[in-house]
């Protein structure tokens, strides 16, 4: 059973998303809050597995309550996805570096948002196409960071190629198929790397890939 906490300070939303998931029998939405800082109390209080958080929130706003719940060890199984208005806004990065594991618009379909807990309720990292895209492209004039450069050397030849694949938005068993190895020993290459470059989840190795220089996106 996927656990799910529901955190919007807009309670139409929060009921359309709670009716949409109550119909799945491997999801349940155990409470739902008002605003970031009841968010992060009722996370503590039911260690929920996926966190949906609107990010414009009164109190605490949702990369603050998401920053709150990544730094916070009791919470490390805790998956946070921020939920937005809009296709792409000036948060999507600070949102993935204070640890989102992934980033929706509002405006998602109902079997897309029930895909998108199951993906990342298992660790796998989630931004709508139209954001992935916007991302992308935001990487092309930034300058590397030497921040995110550390640990870099550390990765072995595989461990890079299968960070580079999941940078491209590739699952553990399509990154398995193109290094033809099994879908184990792709996981266990990310999560090592994961580990050397101290990267919460995969939506952060995403942007560790990028900020470092290890993929470099062509302008379109």
């Amino acid at each position: 059973m996927i656990r799910v906490l529901l955190v919007d300070d807009q309670p139409l939303i929060r009921s359309g998303f709670r009716a949409l998931l109550a119909l799945e029998d491997d999801i349940e939405v155990v409470a739902e809050a008002a605003d970031g800082a009841e968010g992060l109390a009722l996370t503590r209080q039911h260690l929920p597995d996926i966190v949906l958080i609107d990010i414009q929130m009164p109190v605490v706003d949702g990369i603050e309550a998401t920053r709150r719940i990544a730094a916070d060890p009791a919470l490390a199984q805790v998956h946070v996805v921020i939920l937005t208005n809009y296709g792409m806004d000036e948060y999507v990065l600070d949102a993935l570096r204070a640890g989102a594991a992934g980033f929706l618009v509002k405006d998602i379909v109902p079997d897309d948002l029930v895909y998108a807990v199951r993906v990342a309720a298992r660790g796998d990292a989630l931004l709508a196409p139209s954001i992935t895209r916007k991302l992308i492209n935001r990487y092309v004039a930034q300058p590397l960071s030497t921040v995110a450069t550390t640990g870099l050397d550390e990765l072995t030849g595989r461990e890079r190629e299968a960070v580079t694949l999941v940078a491209q938005g590739l699952s553990n068993d399509q990154i398995a198929d193109r290094m033809v190895i099994s879908p184990l020993t792709a996981k266990t290459h990310i999560n090592r790397a994961m580990t050397k470059l101290h990267a919460r989840d995969r939506a952060q190795l995403v942007v560790l890939a990028y900020e470092s220089g290890l993929v470099t996106p062509r302008k379109s």
